[in-house]
């Protein structure tokens, strides 16, 4: 890995709340339930919490291995740098790029539902209009732009304030939709079972959408540079983010099958969320639940600026995308090269987007490629980890479950999804996909040829890691092998 000198992130800016925060805002509960629920009932139908539940069982795995990773290599890149040194760098940097490139979508996937939500506080048919929507989304992304430049504890006091009344509206209309009489069906308990899916194929396009709906705990690793006790503090954040997820998932998608008709969800696929909370609380449920939505949607466009971010720092400082994305603001220590580059692109890539079509049609092709780029690096991730830990994973029974084989289920689950949904999804979704990873080729063999030190990285080896202690910025020395305000293991 590249020592490269330069003023390094705020180091020791948050601590363990806050990272949890940040893990549940990552994941985007209201966001993901309202913008997603309508394209895991069109793949699975009645299956949607039995997706739910089956696909949080192997993610646990990959959070382990995040878990795990983390507390050997601190390293704002994440599966970007642990990849590179266990596996291989070439694979590495595919699982860096797999996550800048889903991340870049989103900001269009995301955007799009913050302006509609926006409107549809007002009126409900200005939430139809793309054209409009585009342009009130751009703002709130503008917004959360200002915000992430202004450094991680300005990002974690306005996720407090986003994510605190989100989760607030939410965990009311939890309580309220399990007193509610007047349902479409009945509760069944096979809905978590295997029998509503329709086969394999069906069953891995809906383990596909559901990792979309877990995505974004693991911003809590890109932000380890930043956090106080990284070490352990990351990994249990992740942790803790899946499971209060996973339970606000599960309720409202069953929630969904009792309470909403096949057609009202249909009808109402960039906003399920907005009906249910008609139907629960009419008059105010449905407003209420729509700011849950708007403010979700904007907490979680913060953290993907975050991740995707501070992934391109790594790169920058790295030498495996241009330097100067490793470039650190004096004032407020956040890479502001990087943070005006993924603007930039993500508001041109928010304006094309009008020429796609509605704003579902936009949504669904979208979920489905970022759901094929995350199957990747987390993948790669839980493989990561079992190389990293092999010399140590017979000391335990608790070091080979949860850091050796839980992970390492959790990737081969991430791969099978990968492969056998390709033949259920759409051919613009295949394309964005898989031809987001292949743009990546380019960088990565320019900057291999280069000569970029990312491409002869020290192993990572769990029984050699050594920590290193904090070195202020002042009393790094001329030579220091560290990053300036960084505990490392270089």
């Amino acid at each position: 890995m590249s020592n490269v000198r330069g003023r390094g992130l705020q180091a020791d800016a948050l601590g363990t709340f806050d990272t949890v925060v940040m893990a549940v805002a990552g994941s985007a509960p209201a966001y993901s339930l309202a913008a997603t629920t309508a394209v895991l009932v069109s793949a699975v139908g009645l299956a949607s919490p039995a997706a739910l539940l089956y696909c949080a069982i192997p993610m646990l795995g990959i959070a382990l291995a995040f878990s795990y990773l983390g507390r050997i290599d601190v390293n704002a890149g994440a599966s970007y740098s642990w990849v590179a040194r266990t596996l291989h760098p070439f694979l590495g940097f595919v699982s860096g790029w797999a996550l800048v490139v889903s991340a870049t979508i989103f900001m269009v996937a995301g955007s799009l539902p913050a302006g509609s939500m926006t409107l549809a506080l007002f009126d409900e048919n200005l939430a139809d209009d793309t054209a409009l929507s585009t342009v009130v989304g751009a703002a709130w992304f503008l917004a959360m732009l200002c915000v992430v430049l202004g450094g991680a504890r300005l990002t974690v006091r306005a996720q407090l304030v986003m994510s605190g009344v989100e989760l607030a509206i939410l965990a009311v209309f939890a309580v309220l939709a399990l007193f509610h009489t007047d349902g479409a069906r009945a509760f069944d308990w096979s809905w978590l079972g295997f029998g509503h899916f329709d086969g394999m194929t069906g069953f891995a396009s809906g383990a596909l959408i559901a990792a979309f709906y877990y995505w974004g705990w693991d911003v809590t690793s890109n932000l380890s540079e930043e956090t106080r006790n990284s070490r352990h503090t990351t990994g249990l954040a992740g942790l803790v983010g899946i499971g209060i997820v996973f339970l606000l998932f599960e309720a409202f998608t069953i929630a969904v099958n009792v309470i909403l008709s096949s057609r009202q969800i249909e009808e109402n696929d960039a906003n399920v969320l907005a009906v249910l909370g008609e139907e629960v609380w009419p008059g105010w449920g449905g407003k209420l639940l729509i700011v849950a939505v708007m403010l979700s949607t904007i907490a979680t466009l913060e953290t993907t600026l975050i991740q995707v971010t501070r992934s391109l720092f790594a790169m920058g400082r790295d030498r495996t995308m241009p330097s100067a994305l490793g470039r650190v603001h004096p004032r407020w220590n956040t890479p502001w090269v990087a943070i005006l580059v993924v603007g930039t692109v993500a508001l041109v890539m928010l304006i094309a987007s009008n020429a796609l079509g509605t704003v579902g049609d936009i949504l669904s092709d979208a979920i489905s490629a970022i759901g094929l780029q995350i199957a990747v690096y987390y993948g790669l991730a839980g493989l990561a980890v079992v190389v990293a830990y092999r010399k140590t994973l017979l000391k335990s029974a608790a070091h080979f479950v949860f850091g050796g084989l839980w992970p390492l289920l959790g990737a081969l689950f991430m791969f099978w999804v990968f492969v056998e949904s390709l033949s259920g999804l759409s051919t613009a979704a295949v394309a964005i996909g898989i031809g987001g990873l292949a743009v990546g080729l380019i960088p990565m063999l320019w900057y291999w040829r280069q000569g970029s030190d990312y491409y002869r990285p020290a192993k990572l080896d769990a029984t050699r890691t050594v920590e290193s202690d904090y070195v202020p910025d002042d009393r790094v020395g001329a030579h220091s092998p560290v990053h300036e305000g960084l505990p490392t293991d270089f």
